[in-house]
This record gives C-alpha cells, structure tokens and sequence, in this order.
C-alpha cells in the first residue's frame, strides 16, 4: 500500500525532477487547487528551498513567473564500496557540483571511513561546492535498518554492526541523513536518471566484490521487513562450493564475484592454461577482475570461459527472479559489469533459456546507464528526499 505523500514533497520532487515550472504547470501536474499551491509555494520560499526564476513561455495572455529550487540548494550523496568511497556534491536537480573517488578499505571501520568522507566533503566546502548541505545520504556494502539508519551484521564490513552512521552524519552536517544498503542506491540512481527512469519494476543487480540486488516493485524499492532483501549474493548455487564470507558454503557471491574471479583466474593461471594470465600473475604477483576481462578482450579461450560460467551462475539465479517477482527490466552494475558483453550474454541466454516465455517475451537485461556514478546519484535522491520531508 502506498502511503500519501504530501503536498510539499510532492512539489519540491517535481521542480527537482523537472526543473523550472511556472505556477499554473505546477498546479495542473500535481492537481491541486491554484490557492492551496500559491499558499504551499509562499511558504517554501519562505524556508529558502524556493525561488522565483524568471518568466515562463506564454499559453496566451499574461506570462507567469517560474519557480524553481533555490540555486544553492546542496546534497551530498556518499557510495562506500567494499574498497572504495564515492562522494558526489549536487544541486537542487542533483547535477554533481563536486566529485571525488578514492581507493579505501570499508574494513578499517566507520571512524577512519567516515572521517575520510568528512574530510572529503571540507574538500568540497573550501573548494566553494557548498556552504551548508540540506542533506546527506549514505549507501553501505551490507544489510542496514533503514529505519534505524544503522548497518546490521555486515559480513563484510568487521565493526560496523549497529554503528549510528545516520545520527552521526546528521550530527556532523546539522542536517537531516539516510542510510541505505549500498545497491539500493544503484538502483535508485539508475531509476532516476539512468536506463530505467521510465519504468515501476525492475531489479538492478551489483556484480562486484559481493553481489546484491536492488528491487523496484510499483515504484518504490522493496528494502523487506529487516531490510535486507535482495542479498541474492547469499543464495546457494553449489552445496560443494567455496565458503563465503558469511560462513556458508557455495553462495553465488563465493562462486562469482570480484575475489572469487580473482581466485579463479590465479588457479587457472597457475595451473598453465592461460598464458596471458600466467604472464599478468608472474608481472604483478596477483590477479583482478580486469585482468580476466583484457584477456577475454585478446580472445584469450580461459578467461573468456571464467566470464561465461560465472555469468551462467547469475543467470540461473535471475531466471528463478524473474519468475518470481516477473520484471519489466534487469539493470547489470557494479564493477563486474566491465566484464561487459560476454557477461551479460551469458546472463540473458540463461535467464531467457529458463524463465517462462510470458515473463521474458518483454525482458531487456542490459548494462548500467550511469556506470560508477549510479551509487551517488541514488544517494542524492534520497538525501533530496528525506530533505524534503522535513521541509513540512
């Protein structure tokens, strides 16, 4: 059931989404009485979030005035990555102002990285980005309360469980935060300004250093009671398979994901069946994701082959999705998807091979629009709109 969203979200949502409207736009979209808006706009001008911009196109007669969001509206959206920090500062339409990436170690625990952000973010401010954030939000690389704008038991993420990673930032930047699991956001990203803008349900699946899954259901993300739904990472492909990282054995993410291409390509390299990879380990001394991926590039038969059964295996996972949940749309992110067309043919072939025809005679299984920049750009839609809500 959806809950009824007030007026002033309602509003605020649409200039951000739209950018400048003029005040009869605004009152024919959102189907509300012309006093009743002009009342709610006199009020947000009032509190800053809104500006008069100019004059709108004449409809005949008079010109009206647009409004848009105030120019110096700010938000800062953060995607922590299992060895990565994101930072991205927006304006009120949530075009990036400032951007900085940087290798980190989520390991190292929620004061080092954190603090990492918060000096980001000074970065930003003395840079001129911002003067003061409206708000800020977060995606994490595990389970988090939502509710609570806490992680829970992240199996990656060692001293991070029930950490008030929301209290902290709302403390740090006096304004209001939100915490969500670091693909919830990919998929909120690439809902608002990627592949997927135009579409209510669909799933955005992660294939990185773990694998997760975003789920749109009627246009809203299906987070499930405690908040960790999605974390198809942890489902079981093979009962004689690696251990995972969370102690149970042959998860997809333990038979298919950063590390565990990385373990893959070392074997078969030591192994000699790869001589680009052999040439690659005994260069650096270890192997990546990417390497796989430059050897399938020279055609090489072994990496091409890791790629395929690892795409094979997130496939099989899919097709049981797609007939469960039955999708308008697959979204492939996160840094696997370099991988690129091998991986998601492999994937589309088997989803498409053994789902039912009604379900995936419509199904387009494609790559992320946005690439990297759908974490932060998820985050800035939802610090935008916990802004919002306590703009009443």
């Amino acid at each position: 059931m959806h809950t009824v969203v007030p007026l002033h979200q309602r509003l605020l949502r649409l200039l951000r989404d739209l950018g400048p409207l003029s005040r009869a736009e605004l009152a024919d979209t959102l189907e509300v009485p012309r006093p009743r808006l002009l009342a709610e706009l006199e009020r947000l001008v009032a509190t800053g979030l809104v500006t008069e911009a100019g004059l709108a196109a004449s409809r005949g007669g008079r010109r009206s005035t647009l409004v848009e969001l105030h120019p110096d509206l700010r938000f800062a959206g953060v995607d922590l990555g299992a060895s990565s920090i994101d930072v991205e500062v927006t304006n009120g339409r949530l075009e990036p102002v400032a951007a900085y990436t940087e290798v980190a170690d989520i390991r190292q625990g929620p004061k080092v990285i954190l603090n990492r952000v918060a000096e980001l973010l000074a970065k930003a401010r003395v840079d001129g980005a911002f003067d003061r954030l409206a708000g800020v939000g977060i995606g994490v690389p595990g389970p988090v309360s939502f509710r609570d704008g806490v992680p829970v038991s992240p199996p990656i993420m060692p001293g991070w469980d029930r950490f008030p990673v929301r209290d902290f930032l709302s403390r740090e930047y006096g304004c209001p935060a939100v915490v969500d699991n670091d693909v919830n956001i990919m998929a909120i990203g690439e809902r608002h300004g990627g592949v997927a803008h135009s579409v209510n349900d669909y799933l955005f699946v992660k294939i990185g250093t773990g694998i997760g899954c975003g789920i749109y259901l009627t246009g809203d993300v299906y987070r499930g009671t405690d908040g960790c739904a999605g974390d198809i990472g942890h489902i079981m492909v093979d009962s004689h398979g690696p251990v995972c990282s969370c102690g149970n054995v042959g998860c997809l993410e333990a038979v298919f994901s950063g590390v565990a291409l990385a373990r893959e390509a070392t074997a078969v390299a030591r192994a000699g069946n790869s001589s680009i990879l052999a040439e690659k380990l005994a260069e650096a001394g270890f192997l990546t994701a990417r390497d796989v991926a430059l050897g399938a590039a020279e055609g090489d038969i072994s990496c091409i082959k890791l790629i395929r059964d690892g795409g094979r295996q997130i496939g099989i996972v899919l097709a049981g999705l797609v007939s469960f949940a039955n999708p308008t749309m697959i979204v492939i992110g996160g840094g696997l998807s370099q991988l690129g067309h091998i991986l998601l043919a492999e994937i589309r072939s088997v989803v498409y091979r053994r789902s039912l025809p009604l379900a995936t005679g419509n199904l387009p299984v494609v790559l992320s629009e946005l690439g990297p920049r759908a974490g932060v750009t998820g985050a800035a839609v939802l610090a935008s709109d916990v802004a919002f809500e306590e703009a009443s």
